[in-house]
């Protein structure tokens, strides 16, 4: 299912963005994947694939509607002027500039529907707020771009064997129990049932909502979330026709076996999603942002700045990222 030409921003060229976007193109016809652009980075392209004894012709375009046909003969990529300098493994202000040019253009593309959807490669969050960059991330960026309230951009994590959604992310361990509210995870769960039926053609989504404590409290013996905030909000998500189960214990509801009852598990926080997710998928999981107006993924990895320029980078996650923002891109089509 091919959702149209996908936008995908170089991040940081002193990462392994460049180099696993080189070789993503480099298996297009063996992996029949769906056509992509680069917004940016002619020429750190260029290097990071010679880096790999990459083939790459590079097709410098000038408007997104060459990309298409460009693409089956060599990697579009999208002119923004110079690249400045780079060097793998060495992050750079004027690479930062460089990752934060391609970001704003690759958006742009996106919600005015010269792209189908984009793809996010790696940044350093630390040398773009050196530059003056005033979001936490890229996801934030993207939402306040897309006129999307940051609380109804909703980070999911899949793979092959599983989707799952972390309702608390980047906070403390002890901080979750008072972040945990009815309304957090009401907001949430409604943005995870219209993105999986819009972007995953699903009808009726199964979500599967875990609980906090061990044993999802066991009756309030090992804690209280589960009767007082997540039972009462799963009680009203079904009175609004969301198939919505839990709170199930988090120790077996990732065994195969119940996975095969839902379609997304909802978690209470970061690692409650992570470690099944990086357990079962590491290499082929994405990061999708639910809840926006336009498709957006990611590889869900990092820089890797320790391993730039070495070809020791694999092309997974991203070329998985890339299929998964086609198809998302197809069903909203199709739908449309």
């Amino acid at each position: 299912m091919n959702g149209g030409v996908l936008a995908i921003s170089l991040g940081d060229p002193a990462g392994i963005g460049p180099e696993i976007i080189a070789e993503a193109w480099a298996y297009r016809k063996q992996l029949d994947l769906p056509p992509f652009m680069v917004v940016g980075g002619q020429h750190v392209l260029t290097s990071a694939a010679a880096s790999r004894d990459i083939d790459l012709p590079v097709a410098t375009i000038s408007a997104p509607q060459d990309a298409e046909s460009a693409f089956p003969h060599a990697l579009p990529v999208l002119d923004m002027g110079g690249d400045g300098t780079w060097w793998p493994g060495k992050p750079t202000t004027q690479g930062a500039e460089l990752a934060l040019g391609s970001l704003e253009l690759a958006v742009s593309l996106a919600l005015t529907g010269s792209a189908s959807g984009m793809v996010t490669a790696p940044v350093s969050k630390s040398h773009l707020a050196d530059i003056g960059f005033a979001f936490p991330g890229q996801t934030e960026f993207i939402a306040h771009s897309s006129g999307i309230e940051e609380e109804d951009a909703v980070m999911m994590l899949a793979g092959p064997s599983l989707r799952a959604v972390p309702l608390t992310i980047h906070c403390a361990l002890s901080d979750v129990s008072s972040l945990l509210t009815q309304e957090l995870i009401l907001r949430r769960c409604r943005v995870i049932h219209r993105a999986m039926q819009r972007d995953f053609g699903l009808e009726r989504p199964r979500l599967a909502l875990a609980g906090l404590n061990p044993h999802a409290g066991e009756k309030g013996r090992m804690g209280h979330e589960e009767e007082e905030i997540i039972a009462p909000a799963i009680a009203q998500l079904r009175d609004e026709g969301i198939d919505a189960t839990g709170p199930h214990p988090a120790d077996t509801m990732f065994a195969p076996h119940k996975r095969d009852t839902y379609d997304v598990a909802v978690a209470m926080y970061h690692d409650q999603a992570l470690v099944p997710l990086k357990a079962l998928d590491f290499d082929q999981g994405v990061n999708m942002t639910l809840g926006l107006p336009i498709v957006r993924t990611s590889p869900d990895h990092g820089t890797a700045f320790d391993i730039a320029g070495k070809g020791l980078a694999k092309p997974d996650s991203l070329i998985a990222a890339i299929r998964m923002a086609s198809e998302a891109a197809a069903h909203r089509a199709a739908s449309a």
